[in-house]
């Protein structure tokens, strides 16, 4: 795997790494180059200084989308810094083009300090139709997001966050189909106290969760708590946890019907999950390794597990959420994300699972099954359009197609279908 990836990283043509920026128009001709460039360009130059709202119809803003980060938690590596984490938002680049038409580009800054991350990413937006924040520490991601989406009118999204919490309530809606359980009638339990494991638990509020306990390295966050806590968890205590359930993680998994897990390896026993009610759910996403194999809570139990793998069935998968959710956002020019549209974008994930092929293996599509992008780009536009957040009004069905349109072309081009 070493080598393996080494070399995919490198020697790809003229440079290196993973991406390049390819010309969309022609200058064949004497008369295509002064459209390009001078004089010709003088005329959108004017008539975006004239009408700043025409920076849409003029330049690559309405398509464009600035991958953002400070390299202080990448993927499982940690606070690695900001020159480690590039070959990381090239990926990201990469898959939103592939599985979403959307160009991307890494911005990387250097320097972890919370006010110039801001100031930075508001310098330089201007080009940007949407943000993607990435690999930012928490509780720092937190201020980072709220200051970027008051102070912006475009729409800023913190992925490690959203897109998870996006693609876990769709699993989960899902799994508790097979499980014949409603999400207002059982227990969570949240594993993880950072940008995901918060944005999980308040996706599931909203969609009508009652009962979700949150737990991080000292246990069961609660109301009263003193130990390890930041704002971000005070937030928790005062939303989750209605039984103010005190503890380690195994005291507070007894009884639950549903374990998220979004910390570290081997987080979870086989004895847990036996405690935990008939038919329980476990979705053991800690990356590479899980908080419990499969094989394992399936046999103490679990009716349906999920992991962050791609070996194992059920792979809990950001890319099945960024590329679709920003392809809506792009395509109605939004000026935000609403829990609304993630909450639209999980029902368009989990809906695409059709009954007749639901089970316990099967319960979130693979990111390969590509028309689930084009579905999901519909569903968060219309929401959009919906909430009151969309430039644009949009034709019955128009991002679903036009999105369906790239998609076919991207397998030709880089699947060679």
């Amino acid at each position: 795997m070493r080598d393996k990836a080494l070399q995919y990283h490198s020697n790809n043509g003229i440079g290196n790494g993973k991406i390049e920026v390819i010309p969309k128009v022609k200058v064949d001709t004497r008369e295509e180059l002064s459209l390009a460039y001078t004089p010709g360009v003088a005329i959108p130059c004017m008539e975006i200084h004239n009408n700043p709202e025409k920076i849409y119809d003029y330049t690559i803003k309405e398509n464009t989308v600035m991958v953002v980060s400070d390299g202080s938690a990448v993927l499982g590596l940690g606070n690695i810094g900001p020159a480690a984490s590039i070959p990381v938002m090239e990926g990201k680049a990469l898959l939103f083009k592939i599985f979403g038409g959307v160009d991307a580009y890494p911005l990387i800054i250097d320097s972890q300090d919370t006010e110039k991350i801001i100031e930075t990413v508001k310098s330089t937006s201007l080009i940007a139709g949407g943000i993607n924040l990435e690999d930012i520490s928490a509780p720092r991601c937190f201020e980072i997001e709220n200051r970027l989406s008051e102070e912006l009118d475009i729409p800023i999204f913190h992925d490690d966050q959203h897109g998870t919490a996006v693609v876990s309530l769709a699993g989960l809606i899902n799994a508790l189909k097979i499980t014949n359980k409603k999400i207002d009638e059982i227990k969570i339990v949240i594993n993880g106290a950072g940008a995901a494991g918060v944005a999980i638990a308040k996706l599931m509020l909203t969609y009508g969760a009652k009962n979700i306990i949150v737990a991080d390295t000292k246990g069961a966050v609660y109301y009263g708590r003193s130990d390890n806590m930041n704002p971000s968890k005070e937030e928790l205590a005062r939303i989750t946890n209605p039984d103010r359930e005190s503890g380690e993680l195994s005291d507070i998994m007894r009884g639950a019907d549903v374990f998220l897990g979004v910390s570290v390896k081997d987080a979870i026993s086989a004895e847990m999950i036996k405690s935990m009610n008939r038919d329980a759910i476990v979705f053991a996403m800690a990356n590479p390794d899980p908080e419990i194999l499969p094989d394992i809570a399936v046999d103490a139990g679990a009716a349906v597990v999920a992991t962050g793998r791609s070996d194992f069935p059920n792979q809990v998968n950001n890319v099945l959420g960024f590329p679709g959710i920003f392809r809506g956002l792009l395509d109605v020019r939004a000026k935000k994300v609403t829990d609304n549209m993630k909450i639209a974008a999980s029902l368009s994930i989990a809906g695409f699972v059709k009954e007749n092929d639901l089970d316990r293996n099967k319960i979130i599509p693979s990111v390969y099954e590509f028309e689930v992008f084009a579905y999901e780009a519909q569903a968060v536009a219309s929401q959009a359009v919906k909430d009151g957040v969309a430039r644009l009004e949009i034709g019955e069905n128009e991002v679903f197609n036009n999105t369906l349109r790239v998609l076919n072309e991207n397998q030709r081009r880089f699947f060679n279908k």
